[in-house]
């Protein structure tokens, strides 16, 4: 073998394993996508309200009073509710803005903020004003939240509708560090 043939060697084995192990990293990816963002947008919304009122010609339901609501693992908890539908063919959920101490969870991952949209048409939530995310025990605080339900991604700025809020128009927070050995 020629000494060019040697030393291209090498380099050949790095090339297949950097290509190997980005293959493998964005399989990883899309799993850890898949499990994140596998939320059944078409699962049943069941609620629950200390009061509930139909406002049939504006196709819209009122919950006021400690609002539950939850979609599979998806929980919402606030204290009023709009919840708009249509009734064409059969009676359907398109938003849900919700206002008081919103709080969402699902798994181990919780968000905070004043009021929160959740729109079923792009199956995006949407949260304002002193957001908080939390994972585990790390967290993130900013103006405003929006959860990609279908991507699972979760991005947070710090602006709340125009205004820095009270993160001052950033995005703060803190993840824990990994314990030494």
């Amino acid at each position: 073998m020629n000494r060019a043939a040697r030393l291209a060697r090498p380099v050949k084995h790095a090339v297949t394993g950097f290509g190997l192990a980005a293959a493998a990293l964005v399989g990883w990816q899309q799993i850890g996508a898949q499990v994140i963002g596998g939320h059944n947008s078409n699962a049943p919304v069941d609620y629950a309200a200390d009061r509930i009122e139909l406002q049939d010609r504006q196709n819209r339901v009122v919950l006021s009073g400690n609002v539950k609501i939850s979609q599979g693992d998806l929980r919402m908890q606030a204290a009023r509710t709009n919840v708009a539908f249509t009734n064409v063919d059969s009676l359907r959920i398109q938003r849900i803005d919700a206002t008081g101490g919103v709080v969402v969870t699902r798994g181990e991952e919780s968000a905070r903020g004043d009021v929160a949209v959740y729109d079923f048409n792009s199956n995006i939530i949407t949260m304002v004003g002193n957001v908080q995310l939390r994972r585990g025990s790390g967290t993130l605080n900013g103006g405003r939240l929006v959860i990609d339900l279908d991507t699972g991604i979760s991005s947070v700025d710090g602006r709340a509708g125009g205004s820095g809020g009270s993160s001052g128009g950033r995005v703060f927070g803190s993840f824990p560090a990994p314990k030494g050995n």
